[in-house]
């Protein structure tokens, strides 16, 4: 019954599809870098805000029918990029039973007659996706790999040639370097990879995947082959050191995602960045031990705000059970426990459109971190980094799934950072946890302005009403810990948002001195 359910949801989406056709995005041209190297737009200038899925292990477990599932539903939620494993062995081996290094790293006969072979399904992967309008973002051999030296300087070039013949004429295709592997280990590997690439396919964007709590722009701030570097936030809570001797951060800012977009935002010469692996949705905190509570969609959603708020050009979200397409009968890593067709229905996978939508909305470019719309006043944000770490030692976690509440002694204070971003005429404001909070709204134009809250959860607003140009106090109608919201407020004569005061309870209002 189970497989027959599970066929007549592949069918169900596979009509959706035929009724729905996708955006596809490259009608737009390449991608490319913006003028002021801050983000990705196309080649005429149409912006291009990545949100991203990981899929990892796509090319190894799911079958074609799967494949075409899966990428219809990451289009139906808003995905226009899912990251993957090119191989996650040497040789890695698919559903299909083919090697994908049958002859080593000699790929001059790899396409045989009459054989489906690892290369025809990854192929196949890739056209799928293009019909979908979704890039693939191609991590050539995870970092593991090269490491226990799997792959030399002299067959990166081999596999390198390879891999940008094959696919340099595909619209759909963005370059990872790297995965999940500190840039400094195996140097010379890495860049030989990205510099035989680059050479034969200068037509599509390269970046580098690192370890946890690192950017690639540590490693390779001006490597020529970078467009923009990208970072791993990584999978611990707040004092969550597990007994690493050489940890990269400070200790009590692992959860921070907006601190590794302000450290690269600095480097020169600057490229835009974004967070390529943050925690994943009903992953447990830390990955290695299921008695601690996993990450919800409260918690992926401000991973995903904190990050572009601050300047990050997109956002990469993962799921547990769905980037290695965990299914029953198989092992699962990490503890998975939903099978990957059903992690589609989670809340989180579903709400990241929102974000996108959002920042969409807006004058693109000109778009600003705007930690300055923070009034000084707000006694709340300015201590939020110094208030003490909250936390219980792990040998007294809760059990796992545990929602914390607001009050609980294992939440960090830190959640109630807010974070802001800007243009000339709009700001927006992340708050976590619905505190109050003083909003100066003279940093933005406008003699007057209207403020909406809008909803991380469903991406609808509320209309809150039409303020002076003052520093103002704003108070969300529900607070506590995930009781997330963004407060959007533009000049009043801007035409970003339809006015509907109907939306909101409190209808226009027009607050005198």
């Amino acid at each position: 019954m189970k497989r027959l359910f599970y066929l007549f949801s592949l069918l169900a989406v596979s009509a959706l599809s035929l009724m729905a056709a996708p955006e596809i995005p490259w009608k737009n041209g390449p991608l490319r870098v913006s003028d002021n190297h801050r983000y990705l737009v196309h080649q005429n200038g149409t912006p291009f805000f990545w949100l991203g899925d990981t899929g990892w292990l796509m090319p190894e477990r799911l079958n074609r029918d799967e494949v075409a599932f899966y990428l219809g539903r990451c289009a139906q939620a808003g995905y226009n990029v899912v990251q993957v494993q090119t191989v996650n062995g040497v040789p890695a081996y698919n559903v299909y039973g083919q090697s994908s290094h049958p002859f080593g790293y000699d790929f001059t006969g790899i396409d045989r007659p009459g054989v489906y072979g690892y290369w025809d399904h990854m192929d196949y992967i890739i056209r799928t996706a293009e019909r979908n309008g979704i890039y693939i973002g191609m991590v050539c051999i995870w970092g593991g790999l090269v490491k226990g030296g799997q792959m030399t300087e002299e067959e990166a070039v081999k596999y390198g040639t390879f891999l940008a013949n094959r696919y340099k004429d595909c619209p759909n295709i963005v370059w990872i370097i790297g995965g999940d592997i500190q840039g400094n280990i195996k140097t010379e590997v890495w860049e030989t990879l990205a510099r035989t690439i680059r050479a034969i396919d200068p037509g599509h964007l390269v970046t580098f995947h690192p370890r946890g709590r690192t950017c690639s722009s540590q490693f390779f701030p001006q490597a020529e082959w970078i467009d923009f570097h990208m970072f791993q936030s990584g999978h611990r809570r707040y004092g969550q050191r597990m007994g690493n001797k050489d940890y990269p951060i400070p200790d009590d800012t692992e959860e921070d995602s907006w601190r590794y977009v302000a450290q690269s935002l600095d480097v020169a010469p600057l490229k835009p960045v974004l967070d390529g692996e943050p925690s994943y949705e009903n992953i447990p905190q830390g990955l290695h031990h299921d008695t601690e509570p996993r990450w919800s969609a409260a918690d992926v959603r401000r991973y995903a705000y904190w990050s572009v708020f601050a300047g990050s050009c997109g956002h990469t979200y993962g799921c547990n059970d769905i980037m290695q397409f965990y299914r029953p009968g198989l092992s699962p890593a990490y503890f998975a426990d939903t099978p990957w067709w059903q992690a589609l229905d989670f809340p989180g996978f579903n709400q990241m459109q929102h974000l996108k939508n959002l920042m969409l909305t807006f004058s693109y470019e000109e778009r600003m971190p705007g930690q300055d719309v923070i009034a000084p006043s707000d006694a709340l944000q300015a201590e939020s980094d110094a208030l003490p770490l909250l936390s219980a030692p792990d040998d007294q976690l809760p059990p796992k799934g545990t929602i914390f509440p607001a009050d609980s002694s294992l939440v960090c204070k830190k959640y109630n950072r807010l974070v802001a971003t800007r243009g000339t005429d709009y700001l927006l404001v992340y708050n976590y946890t619905g505190r109050p909070m003083q909003i100066d709204l003279t940093k933005i134009e406008g003699k007057r302005k209207r403020a909406w809250w809008y909803s991380p959860v469903t991406g609808a607003y509320a209309y809150i009403g039409e303020f002076k140009n003052r520093t103002t106090e704003f108070l969300p109608a529900v607070a506590g810990v995930g009781k997330d919201v963004v407060l959007v407020v533009t000049d009043a004569a801007a035409s970003y948002i339809r006015l509907n005061t109907s939306d909101g309870a409190a209808g226009e209002k027009d607050y005198e001195e």
